[in-house]
C-alpha cells in the first residue's frame, strides 16, 4: 500500500505542491504530513478565499480520504480527529463543526488519489493573440472556395511602374466593380475584408492601390514615382487599369466606385469613357472643393463654440479667413481644419475621429507583417503632390453621358454632401440616384456596410443584369 501511494504522491499537489509551479496557495509552503488538520484548513480555506484554481479543487476535496490513506485500513478509513475546522479569513475566521466521519473503502482512497494527481500538470504558457493569428482566421473566413469563384492578389504593370490589385468574387459571371480610393493615398484594400467582403457575392471586386500609395508605394522607388505624381498621371493609370480589366475577365462594360479624392479619377472616367461604365458610383464625392472646405471649417467652428473648446476655438481662428474667393489656405491650414473636423464627428458621425476605418487596416490579409507598420505612408507621400490642386477646384461638371449613383453621409464635412446634394439638382445624366447614408459621415462603407451593400444591389447590379452580364 505504501508503495501504491508513493506512486501518485509524487505528482500529487497535497505531497508535493512546489512541483505545480500554476499552484499558489498558502498549502504550497511546507506544511509537514503530521498535521493533516493544518494541511486541509488551509486548502479548503484557500478556496472559500478564491486564492485557489479550479482545477485543484478536486484534491482538496478529497484531501481527508488520501491524508486518511496514509494510515489506512482494508475496511474503510477514517478521518483523523478532524473534528473542527478552523477557516482563517480576512478579518475573521470561521469555525465549522464536522458532525460526520467519512469512511470509504481504502481502495477508493487511493483511486482518488490517483485522480488528483492526474489534475497536476505542468501549466503552458498562454500564446498571445497575435496579428498573424488574427489574420489567419480573417483570411481563412474570407477565402473563395465557389467552383467559379476568383481570388487573386497580384502586380501589374500599369504607367510604366508596378501597381498592386486584388481581384475577388464568388462567381465571374458577375459584373466587375473597380474601386478608386481617395486620400489622396488614402488606400481601401486594407479595410475591404471588413466593409466590402459581401460585395463579392454580387460583383467581382476590384481593390487597387494607386500610384504612390499602399503596397504599391511600399513596391517602388519614390524617388523616381515623385515626378509622375500629377492629376493627369492618376487618370492616364485608371485608363490603363481599366482597360486591363476587361480584358483579363472578358467584360465590355465594368462599374467604377471612387471614394473621396477618387471621385475626381472617377468622374474624368465617366465623362471620357462612359462607355465603358454600366455606370459610375461616387461615395464622399467631391464637388465644388472650396466650398466644401469653407462649409467644413463652419461646421467644425460651429461644433468648437458650442463645447467651448478653446483649443479647437483659438487654433481655427488662427487659420481664418479659411479658403476666402482666390485665396486657397496651405496644406498645413487644411489639416488643421480636417483635425477638428473630425474630432467633431465630419469624418465619421458620432465619432471622435476615423481610428474605428483606420484600424481595420492592421488586420489585413492583404498586407504583410513587414507592410502594416508603413500601411500610411503613401497618403503623405502623395498628399503633398496632388492634394491642394483636389481641393483648389470647382469639379461639379453640367452633364455625364452614362447613369450617375452617389452614395452621401448626411454628416460628411470632409468632402460636403450638402454641397454635392446642390450640384446632383443641376446634374445631367441618362440616370442619377442620391442615395442618403442617415448615420455616416465620409465612410459609409464603414459606417454602414449593410445599407451600402443594399444600395449597389438595388441601384447599381440592375444595370448590368438588364445586359445579362450577372449571376442568377
Amino acid at each position: 500500500m505504501a508503495g501504491l501511494f508513493g506512486k501518485f504522491a509524487a505528482n500529487d499537489p497535497l505531497a508535493n505542491p512546489e512541483r505545480c509551479r500554476g499552484m499558489t496557495s498558502r498549502a504550497s509552503m511546507a506544511v509537514p504530513w503530521s498535521e493533516p488538520q493544518k494541511l486541509y484548513e488551509l486548502y479548503l480555506g484557500d478556496i472559500l478565499l478564491g486564492e485557489v484554481e479550479t482545477q485543484w479543487i478536486s484534491s482538496v476535496i478529497i484531501a481527508p480520504f488520501v491524508l486518511s490513506g496514509l494510515a489506512g485500513k482494508s475496511e474503510g478509513v477514517r478521518l483523523p480527529a478532524i473534528r473542527e475546522l478552523t477557516l482563517p479569513g480576512k478579518g475573521m475566521d470561521l469555525k465549522f463543526k464536522l458532525d460526520r466521519v467519512a469512511r470509504v473503502p481504502a481502495i477508493a482512497a487511493f483511486l482518488l488519489l490517483a485522480l488528483a494527481s492526474s489534475a497536476c500538470r505542468e501549466k503552458k504558457p498562454q500564446e498571445s493573440f497575435s496579428r498573424s493569428k488574427a489574420v489567419e482566421i480573417i483570411g481563412n473566413a474570407r477565402k473563395i472556395l465557389t467552383p467559379n469563384g476568383i481570388e487573386r492578389l497580384e502586380k501589374v504593370q500599369i504607367g510604366g511602374i508596378e501597381q498592386w490589385v486584388s481581384i475577388r468574387g464568388r462567381d465571374r459571371r458577375n459584373p466587375v466593380l473597380l474601386v478608386i480610393h481617395g486620400g489622396p493615398g488614402y488606400v481601401l484594400m486594407p479595410m475591404s475584408w471588413w466593409s466590402s467582403r459581401d460585395w463579392e457575392e454580387y460583383f467581382t471586386v476590384v481593390q487597387w492601390d494607386q500610384r504612390g500609395s499602399g503596397k504599391t508605394y511600399l513596391l517602388n522607388d519614390p524617388q523616381k514615382v515623385g515626378p509622375t505624381m500629377t492629376l493627369a498621371r492618376t487618370v492616364a493609370d485608371a485608363e490603363e487599369m481599366t482597360t486591363w480589366l476587361r480584358q483579363q475577365l472578358g467584360k465590355k462594360k465594368i462599374f467604377l466606385l471612387a471614394h473621396s479624392a477618387g471621385t475626381y479619377v472617377g468622374l474624368q472616367m465617366a465623362e471620357r469613357h462612359p462607355d465603358w461604365l454600366y455606370a459610375y458610383i461616387g461615395v464622399g464625392e467631391m464637388a465644388d472643393m472650396p466650398e466644401s472646405e469653407r462649409r467644413g471649417w463652419r461646421f467644425a467652428m460651429d461644433a468648437a463654440r458650442r463645447t467651448r473648446n478653446a483649443q479647437a476655438t483659438r487654433e481655427l481662428e488662427a487659420i481664418a479667413p479659411y479658403f476666402a474667393a482666390g485665396h486657397p489656405n496651405p496644406l498645413g491650414d487644411v489639416f488643421k481644419q480636417r483635425k477638428w473636423v473630425g474630432i467633431f464627428g465630419g469624418t465619421m458621425a458620432f465619432r471622435d475621429g476615423s481610428k474605428a476605418d483606420t484600424d481595420l487596416g492592421e488586420l489585413s490579409p492583404d498586407y504583410t507583417d513587414a507592410e502594416i507598420p508603413h500601411l500610411w505612408d503613401g497618403n503623405k507621400f502623395t498628399e503633398r503632390y496632388i492634394l491642394a490642386d483636389l481641393l483648389n477646384h470647382d469639379w461639379s461638371v453640367p452633364e455625364l453621358d452614362c447613369p450617375v449613383i452617389f452614395f452621401a453621409g448626411r454628416h460628411d464635412y470632409v468632402a460636403n454632401s450638402q454641397v454635392l446634394a446642390e450640384w446632383f439638382e443641376r446634374l445631367k445624366a441618362p440616370s442619377k440616384q442620391l442615395v442618403w447614408f442617415e448615420n455616416s459621415g465620409h465612410m459609409p462603407m464603414t459606417e454602414e456596410p449593410g445599407k451600402f451593400l443594399i444600395s449597389l444591389v438595388r441601384f447599381a447590379r440592375p444595370f448590368a443584369e438588364r445586359t445579362g452580364d450577372a449571376a442568377p
